[in-house]
C-alpha cells in the first residue's frame, strides 16, 4: 500500500477533493492578516539571503495561492498537495507554476535537492505518531541551511473529528498541538529552532495560530 492509499492520506485526499472549491474561494491570499503576510515574507527573504539555487517545496499547497505569493517575492517555488482536486484548481489558476500530487509522508525529491519548505496548516491533519517521519522527510530533502517554516492552530493535545465543512461531508481529524512539543520533535529531527510565534485569535478564529522557524545545519559557515 503506497502512502497516498494510507487511511489518514485517504480521508484528507477525499475530504479535500470534496470542498476545494469553497475552500480556494474562502482563503485568499489577499485575505491573510498583515502578520500573517509579513511572515511569509520573511521566510521568502530568508530563503534568498541562504543563496543556492534549490526551489522551495510548499507541502500541502492548496490552490497555490501561498505558492503563488512566494513566486513573487522572489523564490523558486513549487507547490506539493494529497488532493487532486486541489492540483488541479492551483495549476488552472497558476498556469506559470508547476504543482503536483504528493504526500509529505514521502516527497519523492533527491537528498538536500530543497532550498525550502513551507507547511501552512497542513500538519493540522497529521497523526502525532507521523509527526517525525514527516519532520524527518523534511530534514532529508533540505539542502545545507535549507529554510523551514511550519504555521498550525495551537492546543494542548486535542483531536478534533469533523464530519461536515462547507455544507460538504469529510471526514477529517484535526490535532492541536503545543508549539513547544513541535519544535522539539523538529530538534529530534535534526533542525535547528530559529524562531517561535504565536499570533492570537483574530477575525473569528477560535485558536492562537503558532509558526515555527527552522533550517537545517549550514556546513558552508
Amino acid at each position: 500500500m503506497s502512502d497516498l492509499d494510507g487511511e489518514f492520506l485517504r480521508a484528507i485526499r477525499e475530504s479535500y477533493d470534496a470542498i476545494a472549491e469553497a475552500y480556494a474561494a474562502e482563503f485568499p491570499v489577499a485575505g491573510r492578516p498583515p502578520l500573517d503576510r509579513a511572515v511569509l515574507s520573511a521566510f521568502a527573504e530568508s530563503v534568498r539571503a541562504r543563496g543556492g539555487t534549490e526551489p522551495v517545496a510548499d507541502v500541502g499547497c492548496g490552490p497555490g495561492q501561498v505558492t503563488a505569493l512566494l513566486d513573487s517575492l522572489g523564490v523558486p517555488v513549487f507547490g506539493v498537495d494529497v488532493s487532486p482536486r486541489m492540483v488541479a484548481l492551483a495549476g488552472r489558476a497558476h498556469p506559470g507554476l508547476r504543482f503536483h500530487v504528493g504526500s509529505m509522508t514521502r516527497l519523492g525529491l533527491p537528498d538536500r535537492s530543497l532550498g525550502g519548505v513551507l507547511a501552512l496548516y497542513s500538519l493540522i491533519h497529521v497523526p502525532d505518531s507521523h509527526l517525525p517521519p514527516v519532520f524527518g522527510e523534511f530534514r532529508r530533502v533540505l539542502a545545507d541551511g535549507g529554510q523551514l517554516l511550519l504555521a498550525f492552530q495551537t492546543g494542548h493535545g486535542e483531536r478534533e473529528h469533523r464530519t461536515e465543512r462547507f455544507g460538504r461531508e469529510i471526514s477529517l481529524d484535526y490535532h492541536w498541538r503545543d508549539p513547544e512539543a513541535v519544535a522539539g520533535l523538529l530538534v529530534d529531527a535534526g533542525f535547528e529552532i530559529r524562531a517561535r510565534m504565536v499570533l492570537e485569535p483574530d477575525d473569528g478564529a477560535k485558536r492562537p495560530r503558532a509558526y515555527l522557524f527552522a533550517r537545517t545545519p549550514d556546513a558552508r559557515r
